[in-house]
């Protein structure tokens, strides 16, 4: 049995500064504590990646008596976390740490991969190491490509950046430059190289039993930018040369051709996705010779997007898609059985997910939840059909009373039904609430059902919420998508006005007591909506957002070709009328913006711009920025004290009660 994680008492608690004064904004403002759940392949210990303080991650394994023993801890000072754990072997886990560092005066992200006992003795840093003679600095520490289940040594297959080498004088010592793969020993750290490196390598795919079927490059453009298409060659189950497969060709966030994503050793398939009639499904293509292509499931109403994939060699059981709600299509009949017992057998979590598996998959980790429930961890006995908690996603959470999430649909100026999610408070009648319209970020995203600590957070402060798949959205296929929400802002923000227009006409709010609030794109979108109509909201809130395209340009072209980014934010003619910052006189509403200022996805100067931009047009606007935070605010008392300042500045605005 393995004990909860309140048996290590207050080294992992949540401690939340006394700067959040809701109770509310200190439960929901709470961290996930379970990150990631790993089994061993004997199945008999499991590793659990938590939050630990306000901001920082630490990694917790069962011990052989089914403690729980806390043998790693970054506190998040500097930027640096633990992102993933998985057994390398029953003794030994590997693990992949994410820091920030400057590079060149600006922030940039950089992984490396540790080794470590299930003891916390002897832990190695399992990237190759940085040598003094290497032309440029290395921020990708690799990443594990197979683990290769066949072998009972301590043996994984890992991707390397190679980097070439400055000999004496001006001769280059070692040439070797690009993507390739070893084979790393976890415990010796000796090395191997298994596929040489190269300058346009892009990706690598196993057979989940250690041999490498399909290969990626990415050619570069005159300029020394990679161009816009992806090349994938395979070989035969028995062969060594590389053979034809698909090119993917990527405009924008949008690409056209075979993608492979994983390739079935027993079927001699791979699959991967490609359009069908405008949306996205998945194929599987013969990897004998014959490139046979089949059509393994497409929808006429939304993409097919996600594989399913469970065990040390990543086997294939099914596709998912979200209509409504995410489904799932099962390939294995004993997986999909399995599934369904469980979700007839975990009271209030319809939504269940197989997230990983002892070798023999005869022990699997579960996790159930729902938009009721954030979810729990389980380990599943399959012999003996025994299930026994892990722990909770959200321990913060045990007892309150959440929101049901209703998927409804409303109708667009233009009579277009949009899709969307409505929470109300719960016990509300559902009128004559204080409303909220909040735009997802992306803009390649969309919303889906299920739990969400915003919007729960919002409902139990008495708000309605409406999360809308505006066009502009993915998972609806290329025509929902249009041109994304940067170059088909107008009709991207048409739908989300409208989504407040609906709340109104629904008697769900009134006028005077609609706001807006969006993080990253969906902060964009929470500014950009007053170019359609100023009057609209009474309230904004942006976090993270981005304001100002001609600015988002001169971020993207360190990375990416002229024409990249022109099809992400459009022609140079629309940046004016598309970007917040330059049309700030048109945005009545006060303006509430937060920002870390380690931000790797939105530069913090968006933020800084809008609220100058704000300034000089006489509107009121307040800009709190948080040291040392990237993208996500990942920390517990940043979330609970912006959520309480979010609710004040709300409720100030639009002249509404207190709520205690």
């Amino acid at each position: 049995m393995i004990r909860n994680l309140a048996a290590l008492g207050v080294s992992l608690s949540i401690a939340v500064p006394a700067a959040a004064q809701s109770v509310q904004a200190k439960q929901f403002g709470a961290r996930e504590m379970v990150r990631d759940v790993s089994v061993s392949p004997d199945g008999q210990r499991v590793a659990l990646v938590v939050a630990t303080g306000t901001r920082g991650t630490g990694l917790v394994v069962s011990t052989p008596d089914g403690q729980l023993k806390s043998i790693l801890n970054y506190p998040g000072t500097p930027p640096i976390r633990l992102s993933s754990c998985a057994w390398s072997t029953s003794t030994r886990l590997v693990c992949t740490l994410f820091g920030i560092v400057d590079r060149a005066g600006d922030p940039a992200g950089m992984t490396r991969m540790i080794a470590i006992d299930a003891d916390g003795s002897n832990a190695k840093e399992l990237s190759a190491r940085q040598k003094l003679g290497e032309l440029y600095e290395r921020y990708y520490g690799g990443g594990i490509l197979d683990w290769l289940p066949d072998d009972t040594g301590s043996h994984v297959l890992m991707l390397r950046q190679f980097v070439p080498e400055q000999g004496t004088g001006t001769l280059v010592a070692q040439t070797r430059e690009g993507l390739g793969i070893e084979r790393v020993d976890t415990v010796s750290l000796k090395r191997t190289t298994v596929e040489g490196p190269r300058a346009t390598g892009a990706d690598y795919i196993t057979d989940g039993h250690g041999v490498t079927r399909v290969m990626a490059t990415q050619p570069r453009l005159s300029s020394g930018y990679f161009g816009d298409e992806m090349v994938y060659k395979y070989r035969r189950a028995d062969g060594k040369e590389w053979e034809p497969l698909s090119t993917v060709k990527f405009t924008g966030y949008l690409s056209d051709g075979f993608w492979p994503y994983a390739v079935d050793r027993d079927l001699n398939v791979a699959y991967g996705f490609d359009n069908a009639d405008g949306r996205k499904a998945l194929y599987k293509v013969a990897l004998d010779g014959s490139l046979k292509r089949d059509l393994v499931l497409a929808r006429p109403d939304v993409d097919v997007d996600g594989l399913v994939r469970i065990g040390r060699q990543q086997r294939v059981v099914g596709v998912s898609y979200a209509t409504d709600r995410r489904h799932v299509s099962y390939f294995d009949p004993k997986i999909s059985a399995l599934v369904a017992s469980l979700g007839k057998a975990v009271s209030g979590s319809p939504s269940i997910a197989v997230t990983d598996a002892s070798l023999d998959e005869k022990k699997l980790v579960v996790f159930a939840g729902s938009d009721l429930n954030p979810g729990s961890y389980y380990l599943l006995d399959q012999p003996t059909k025994k299930m026994a908690e892990i722990a909770p996603a959200r321990p913060d959470l045990a007892g309150v009373k959440l929101a049901a999430v209703k998927a409804i649909t409303y109708r667009a100026g233009d009579g277009t039904m949009v899709p969307a999610y409505l929470t109300l408070p719960p016990g509300s009648d559902g009128k004559n609430l204080p409303a909220i319209v909040m735009p997802h970020g992306g803009p390649s995203a969309r919303d889906e059902w299920g739990f969400d600590w915003l919007s729960q957070f919002f409902a139990a402060r008495g708000y309605a919420v409406i999360q809308p798949n505006y066009r502009g959205s993915s998972g609806y296929g290329e025509r929902w998508f249009k041109g994304n929400g940067f170059r088909s802002w107008k009709a991207a923000m048409g739908d989300v006005n409208d989504a407040g227009r609906w709340l109104v006409s629904e008697g769900i709010t009134t006028p005077d007591k609609l706001a807006i609030v969006g993080w990253s794109y969906g902060g964009y979108a929470a500014l950009q909506s007053s170019m359609l109509d100023p009057d609209l909201f009474k309230a904004i809130t942006a976090i993270a957002p981005v304001t100002d395209l001609e600015r988002l340009r001169n971020e993207l072209k360190n990375s990416s070709s002229d024409q990249q980014v022109k099809d992400i934010i459009g022609a140079e003619s629309l940046w004016a009328e598309a970007s917040p910052a330059q049309n700030a006189g048109r945005i009545k509403a006060p303006v509430l913006l937060f920002h870390g200022d380690r931000d790797l996805n939105v530069a913090i100067g968006q933020s800084q711009l809008m609220a100058s931009k704000l300034r000089g047009a006489g509107r009121p606007v307040e800009l709190i920025e948080y040291k040392g935070l990237d993208h996500q605010l990942d920390d517990s008392a940043v979330r609970a004290a912006m959520l309480d300042r979010i609710d004040q500045f709300l409720r100030t605005t639009m002249k509404l009660p207190a709520n205690p």
